[in-house]
């Protein structure tokens, strides 16, 4: 399943990079895709929208969830297989994406072109460095993206066009997204808008990744209105409030993620069938609900304890 096309470039350079970079090499690459990914990206998530400024972090949160819907999409078209499915004899899998599946199982450890984590990265720490507008951030926007498309190179499981790609994207959701919050003034359009242009690759995605997204973006666009309305949660400055708010948010992403998968069974969750699929986009639409529009109300008890600290 998928296909194989590359140029022999790439091959080439990964295998001169696996043989290159040493133990510290191969140490710094795995860094680097952990920082790209889903834990690191959600936490950065938390701080812009929960410690800095929640208009901010709404911002930021849209940008990547448009970047992290449309490369699944584009991924479940392309079906690009992984280089080191394709050329196991020469290129090595140091870090694969989904730690408890068969590393070469496609389905669970998703297509190649484009590389998710250069979209993610590009949208994050671009939208971030949009936000912030700070010289030092701006560095990290560019330096960020590159280090963490070069790991993914590094450890076998991206081609360089997979990454050159999903910088593109990422740029692409930027774009977007200013476009939309220039022009469209009102919100719920806006949502309507992402969800209309994602909600159609259900009928051809297979990958987890997309039902992942698909899940945190029909939860952003419940959420983050209800919010508004019904919680009207406040930006702080205290720095106690700060730690408690990013702290809870990621106990209650762990527990619910466990508690929800605990009625199917692991098999059946990661058999790639539409229901399993749909079941972990509810699953991710239900966590990310709960952390965006219900338990910020528990804020002011934070804001409280923050005095007494």
């Amino acid at each position: 399943m998928g296909n194989v096309f590359y140029f022999q470039w790439e091959v080439d350079l990964i295998q001169w990079v696996q043989e290159t970079m040493g133990s510290v090499g191969t140490a710094l690459s795995k860094v680097f895709s952990f920082v790209g990914g889903e834990t690191m990206s959600l936490l950065l998530l938390i701080v812009m929208l929960f410690c800095y400024r929640k208009a901010a972090g709404k911002r930021v949160a849209l940008t990547v969830l448009t970047a992290s819907m449309w490369f699944p999409m584009i991924k479940n078209i392309v079906l690009r297989v992984r280089p080191y499915m394709a050329h196991k004899e020469s290129i090595k899998v140091l870090q694969v994406v989904e730690a408890d599946a068969d590393p070469m199982d496609i389905i669970q450890q998703g297509f190649s072109f484009p590389s998710g984590h250069g979209a993610t990265a590009v949208s994050l720490f671009g939208s971030i460095g949009r936000e912030l507008r700070k010289r030092w951030m701006w560095t990290l926007a560019i330096v960020m993206p590159l280090l963490i498309g070069l790991s993914r190179i590094a450890v076998g499981v991206h081609y360089p066009t997979d990454v050159l790609a999903g910088w593109a994207v990422g740029l692409a959701a930027i774009g977007f997204n200013m476009a939309l919050v220039k022009y469209v003034k009102k919100e719920w359009i806006r949502y309507a808008i992402l969800l209309v242009l994602t909600v159609p690759g259900i009928f051809w995605c297979t990958s987890r990744d997309y039902f992942t997204a698909l899940g945190l973006l029909i939860a952003a666009a419940v959420a983050f209105p209800y919010e508004e309305k019904y919680v009207k949660f406040r930006d702080t400055r205290n720095i106690w409030a700060m730690i408690l708010r990013a702290a809870g948010a990621f106990v209650i992403y762990f527990a619910l993620n466990t508690l929800l998968k605990t009625p199917f069974s692991k098999e059946w969750l990661d058999s790639g069938e539409l229901l399993a699929n749909l079941v972990r986009t509810a699953r991710y639409a239900v966590i990310l609900f709960v952390i965006i529009g219900v338990y910020p109300r528990v804020f002011p008890v934070f804001e409280k304890i923050g005095k007494k600290q």
